[in-house]
């Protein structure tokens, strides 16, 4: 089914991004995203962004998956705020993110890379690589980048990637090619927006299952993956003792000063007095959340809802990533069907199962229903899923 998705309280979105993705038809039916009919091939000239966290497996075993996950989203974040929060295809991978954009805005795209690179050095001692490279190239070694927009919701729209050519740009980047140099040290993206203020959320089927399945070799018909995809979709939302890892009504906040030294170092402009709003911002969310009471044009029930609505908790990105909150006998079947697809050559899958989901958040303004969620396992999630597909690094 397609629907709109109207572009609420935003700026002119630049000419260079109205003529393509602002033009997408958008879906809402999550099982459309296997019909290769409605994926379209990125215009030439475009730009492939990707990014990874080195050695995310060791930092996710060390307790600092909150930290990965915050990374990887501060990619998009910095992205969208260069872009004054105007609808762009990205995708977010638990310890990395992607996205695409015209060959206009390539400047922007290569100082949001590089400065979010320096950030996370700096601030957190990780290693985030980076990298760009034209859709041209890619298509020159026999890969595409092909996109349709879902949306789980009338507010926000998440880009759906096909073709091979993101999944090859990632690999190549962690080769070390297409990489994009980090910012000089004190460099700052702007992450205006990113947030943590939530508490882990419990599962309440059993656990929380992340899944990523991906075609075996680029040899693969794509038919035959799609319908291996189509299988899992089919178990995972049929009521199988299976749903989003969001309960009704939301996750519940965390204390007001829980996640405050992570967002503390999105600040743009650290220091004291920064330091200070942000403390106060936070008490009162936590107060208005405590209270449930609308505030000005702020309502917390109507805030809750749409969070609910907005969270991304699946996507395909040449290959299909899912959290769930599901119990052990449908993540058993899940595993049973991907592993015998995995027999006969079709796909390959990782699974993690842990006890909580763990969210963050890009909420340009409060006031807006535009507000998106990442969601992940959290206990490494994606990032653990992913230790079947790749050599552990």
């Amino acid at each position: 089914m397609e629907i709109t998705n109207p572009a609420v309280g935003r700026a002119a979105a630049p000419a260079a991004l109205t003529g393509f993705y602002a033009g997408l038809p958008v879906f809402d039916s999550f099982e459309h995203l296997t019909d290769p009919s409605i994926y379209t091939p990125l215009p030439a000239g475009w730009l492939i962004g990707t990014s990874d966290i080195v050695r995310s497996t060791a930092a996710i075993e060390a307790g600092r998956y909150k930290v990965v996950n915050t990374a990887a989203a501060a990619v998009i974040v910095a992205v969208a705020n260069a872009l004054k929060n105007n609808d762009f295809p990205f995708v977010f991978g638990g310890d990395g993110a992607g996205f695409a954009l015209p060959p206009e805005l390539h400047d922007l795209a290569a100082e949001a890379l590089a400065e979010v690179a320096t950030w996370v050095r700096d601030e957190f001692d990780l290693d985030l690589r980076v990298a760009l490279v034209s859709i041209d190239t890619l298509r020159e070694r026999g890969f595409d980048v092909q996109v349709a927009r879902f949306a789980p919701s009338t507010h926000v729209s998440y880009a759906m990637f096909t073709g091979g050519g993101l999944a090859y740009a990632e690999r190549q980047m962690k080769a070390g090619e297409f990489a994009v140099p980090p910012a000089p040290v004190g460099a700052r993206p702007d992450l205006n927006g990113l947030s943590c203020r939530f508490e882990e959320i419990r599962a309440e089927n059993g656990l929380i299952l992340s899944l990523i399945a991906i075609p075996a070799s680029p040899e693969v018909d794509l038919a035959t993956f799609n319908a291996v995809v189509a299988d899992i979709l089919r178990l995972a939302e049929r009521g199988h003792g299976g749903s989003r890892p969001i309960p009704e009504g939301g996750p519940s906040l965390a204390a007001p000063f829980k996640g405050y030294g992570i967002e503390r170092k999105a600040l743009q402009k650290p220091g004291l007095a920064g330091a200070l709003g942000l403390a106060a911002r936070r008490l009162v969310s936590y107060a208005i959340f405590a209270l449930n009471r609308p505030v000005g044009n702020f309502d917390p029930t109507r805030y809750r809802q749409q969070l609910v609505d907005n969270t991304d908790f699946r996507k395909f990105d040449d290959g299909l990533r899912m959290t769930l909150d599901c119990t052990p006998a449908l993540a058993d079947a899940l595993e049973r069907r991907l592993a015998e697809a995995e027999r006969k050559g079709i796909v390959r899958f990782g699974l993690h199962r842990q006890e909580a989901a763990l969210m963050t958040c890009f909420v340009p303004s409060a006031t807006r229903s535009d507000h998106i969620h990442f969601v992940d396992g959290a206990m490494g999630g994606y990032a653990m899923a992913a230790r079947a597909l790749k050599p552990q690094d």
